[in-house]
Formats: C-alpha cells, sequence, structure tokens
C-alpha cells in the first residue's frame, strides 16, 4: 500500500480518494475549499492544510484539478507539487487538459526526478464512486506498471495507450464522442415526442439495437425527465471541446461534427447552463425545434 498524496477532491476526486483509502492506502488530502477536505477525513483519509503538506513523504501523487491553468500552477507553479515532491515520486495527474501541458509537465517532473503519468478518467461522478472508471494513461511502460495498485483501485478499465500526452489525446477524442452521442440522443428524444412515441420505450428499444451506447444508458431518463442536475458539467464538457478543436487544429484536421456539437456546447454555456449535466445540451436541440 502507497503514501498517497491527493490534490483536488471535488466531485471526481472525493471518491476516488475514497476509494484508494478503502484500498489500503494512506491519503492526505488537499482541496481549496476546506469541507471537501474534511470528508476525506470522515472516510478516513488525512487532511492537509496545503500542496506541500499533501505531498511531503508521499509515494504517489494524484492531481484531478479542472483545466490546463490550474495544472500549470498547482504542479509547476513555484510553490506547487513539483516544487516539494520527494524525489523518485510517481505523479499521476488524472485532470483532462491540453496534451502539449501534459508534455511540459513531464518533462519538469524528470528534470526533478519526479516520473509523471497523464491518467485522465472517463465515467463521471457514478463510476468514480463505483470506482469503475475508465483510465487511460500515457507515460513510461514501468512508471505505468508501478501506478497499477493506485490506478486498478478507481478504475476497472485501465489502459496504457502511449507517452506523455498520449493519454490526454485519448480523452480528447472520449469527450468528442460524448458529445456527438449525447447531441443525437436529444435529436432523437425530440424526434421522438414530435412524432407522439412513448419515449421511454422507444429509447429502450433502441438501447437494446446498434443504437445503444453508455451515453444512451447514462442520460436517456435525465433527458426525458428534464432534470440536470450536474454528474459532469456543461461547462466542463466546453473546456474539453476547447482541447478537442485546438488538438485537431496542431494535428491539421477537419472535424465537422465535432465543430457542430462543440457550437451548440458553446450556446448552452452562452445562456447560462455551464453548471447544468451536459445532458442539458437537449435544451439547446429543443429550443432549435421550438420545443423550448
Amino acid at each position: 500500500m502507497s503514501e498517497v498524496g491527493f490534490i483536488g477532491l471535488g466531485i471526481m476526486g472525493g471518491p476516488m480518494a475514497a476509494n484508494l483509502v478503502a484500498a489500503g492506502h494512506r491519503v492526505t488530502g488537499y482541496n481549496r475549499s476546506r469541507g471537501k477536505v474534511d470528508r476525506l477525513v470522515e472516510q478516513g483519509g488525512v487532511a492537509a492544510g496545503d500542496v506541500a503538506e499533501a505531498v511531503r513523504g508521499a509515494e504517489v501523487i494524484i492531481t484531478m484539478l479542472p483545466d490546463s491553468p490550474d495544472v500549470e500552477q498547482i504542479v509547476l507553479g513555484e510553490d506547487g507539487v513539483l516544487a516539494h515532491a520527494p524525489e523518485g515520486a510517481l505523479l499521476i495527474d488524472c485532470s483532462t487538459i491540453r496534451p502539449d501541458v501534459s508534455r511540459r509537465v513531464a518533462e519538469e517532473g524528470a528534470a526533478r526526478g519526479i516520473r509523471v503519468l497523464d491518467a485522465p478518467v472517463s465515467g463521471g461522478e457514478p463510476k468514480a464512486i463505483d470506482g469503475t472508471l475508465s483510465i487511460m494513461v500515457g507515460g513510461a511502460e514501468e512508471d505505468f506498471a508501478r501506478a497499477g495498485a493506485v490506478l486498478d483501485a478507481v478504475g476497472a478499465t485501465v489502459v496504457h495507450v502511449g507517452p506523455a500526452g498520449a493519454g490526454q489525446t485519448v480523452k480528447a477524442a472520449n469527450q468528442l464522442v460524448v458529445a456527438g452521442n449525447i447531441g443525437l440522443l436529444a435529436e432523437a428524444l425530440v424526434f421522438l415526442e414530435a412524432h407522439g412515441v412513448d419515449a421511454e420505450a422507444g429509447l429502450r428499444v433502441l438501447g437494446g439495437g446498434l443504437a445503444g451506447s453508455a451515453v444512451l444508458g447514462a442520460k436517456e431518463a435525465k433527458m426525458r425527465g428534464r432534470e440536470f442536475a450536474p454528474g459532469f458539467r456543461l461547462e466542463l464538457h466546453h473546456k474539453d471541446m476547447g482541447i478537442v478543436q485546438s488538438a485537431a487544429r496542431d494535428a491539421g484536421l477537419s472535424i465537422p461534427l465535432g465543430s457542430l456539437v462543440a457550437q451548440l456546447v458553446a450556446a448552452s454555456v452562452a445562456r447560462g447552463e455551464g453548471g447544468l449535466d451536459h445532458s442539458a445540451l437537449y435544451n439547446r436541440i429543443a429550443e432549435l425545434n421550438g420545443k423550448g
């Protein structure tokens, strides 16, 4: 079992840290809002008052932060993770950020004797709670092997996908597919309702055929009930689609369907719905059809 420093105890990070405690790791957690640290302590973790305290003596350090600038500040900053982590520690960044930032973190970590993996996750809050996340990992093969006991405590599908930054590239592809599926599910629901079909029955049979998907299974009830309490916020998916578009530009690629759904996500955020679940993309599709 490992000494783990965990930074970022939000919707995803909090359950992940709790699962590490349950697996027998000693987890010291830090979060900017103290209430989430107190929650970890109730679950058997240890409180840290700052980044330095969280990483002091840690064999493994996990960060779960909102965006690239947060990782740059918390990890690369003057008083950040790399400034305080013990030499030889393994840093696993589970944030969803730009691949180029992940590569820079790996380079700067190596210069300080810190091993680095980028390991973004997919599955949302339910799978974070259950410890069944899908985790795509970039970095050295030997570092991935070293991380096994920790990653297996929070994920069910844990795959090494390539060198530093590869995990973030695969996560960008994941967010592209998820956004597209949510958009098409919303269109299908509007379509069924416009024709007076029992939407619950219609989507149930679609879920049993080739149109079935994890997105349909997880999101159709929210859409039918117009219940959009956040599991994964639209504002975060908006950020992720920006990563997708930037990475596509860097590779000289055209992603026409991805660009369209990115604009719909952006419109939802602009309408003040960024704090809702990303299934609330339904509202834009409904609005376009005069159903809003």
